[in-house]
């Protein structure tokens, strides 16, 4: 739990007790929470000047981006990178904010890698009422999730170039990581520019033009971002297709190698097999009897070879058409 407190041009962090009390005598107060502590969940419960419906928000374990406006409050939940992706079950990680005249409340139960850009510009003296606050957290999150889409869009046009020369089970797993990925960041931008387009065209007196202004353009961000995973999801499935059909091709050429090498040695095992029996036949006893049928059995595979070659099943550098 922590208090950070700004008037004017001076800015800082202050003992949580402290930064609660000054709500209604700052400039603007920030009251910064983690919902893994029960303190913190409990201190929410206990605020019966938060309307219900926000306080019920703060709490949820599960959320999506939403905007939602109570008289001169308003309810936001924003999603962004974590700085402990490795603990973090979703792809963005979710803060909750209710946002007043004077007052900012924010919480999260895991621990988002916007905080500390947003931290470091409070005080710094950047921020002074709660437009500044959400418009900078919402620009913070895009300037963090842009390298990350287009890192994607990045390993696709890697994997594009290099279907016919590397492994292709190796990168139908990269494939499928990559789609994966992007409908999970998706599944959160989407919605994320529709909050902040409503948060912007608010009737809120503690919005300010140059406010509504960071958050449109943050909104214009995140619709780009929206429509760049689309596409990245959209090439994912083409480049799947294609190598499916690449591992058909290499299926259908080694069943084909294995048809030509069959067919080549059938008649040979034939006329060894007839030859081969324990029984006396024609011309046994003739000391070049050997090189007679061993002739014959070379000029059947010329002949085989011939044929499929004349069939164009394979080409004459010996490779398959």
């Amino acid at each position: 739990m922590r208090a950070f407190l700004s008037s004017g041009v001076n800015a800082g962090e202050v003992p949580f007790a402290e930064g609660a009390a000054q709500f209604g005598t700052a400039g603007l107060v920030w009251l910064h929470l983690d919902g893994r502590e029960q303190a913190a969940r409990d201190w929410i419960i206990a605020q019966t000047d938060i309307p219900d419906t926000a306080r019920s928000a703060l709490l949820a374990s599960e959320t999506r981006p939403r905007c939602d406006i109570i008289v001169q409050g308003a309810l936001i939940n924003l999603r962004g990178l974590g700085a402990t992706p490795e603990d973090d079950p979703d792809a963005l990680v979710s803060t909750r904010f209710w946002a007043e005249t004077g007052r900012v409340i924010s919480l999260s139960y895991r621990s988002p890698l916007a905080d500390i850009v947003v931290i470091q510009q409070f005080l710094d003296g950047k921020i002074h009422d709660p437009g500044d606050l959400l418009a900078c957290y919402a620009e913070s999150i895009t300037d963090a999730l842009d390298p990350d889409v287009a890192k994607l869009g990045d390993t696709l046009d890697t994997i594009e170039a290099k279907l016919e020369t590397q492994g292709i089970y190796v990168m139908r797993r990269k494939v499928g990581r990559v789609r994966g990925q992007a409908i999970d960041y998706r599944r959160f931008v989407s919605p994320q520019r529709q909050a902040l387009e409503r948060l912007a065209t608010s009737d809120i007196d503690w919005l300010s033009d140059d406010d509504r202004m960071h958050l449109r353009e943050a909104s214009d961000r995140f619709a780009r971002m929206a429509e760049e995973l689309e596409a990245i999801r959209e090439r994912a499935a083409i480049v799947h297709e294609e190598l499916t059909d690449l591992r058909a091709e290499q299926m259908d050429g080694r069943s084909l190698i294995l048809s030509i090498a069959a067919l080549v040695f059938l008649p040979l095992t034939f006329v060894t097999g007839l030859f081969g029996m324990n029984v006396p036949f024609p011309y046994q006893e003739e000391p070049r009897s050997f090189w007679v049928i061993l002739a014959a059995c070379l000029a059947i595979s010329f002949f085989g070879i011939a044929l499929f070659i004349h069939r164009r099943w394979i080409r004459r550098d010996g490779s398959l058409e």
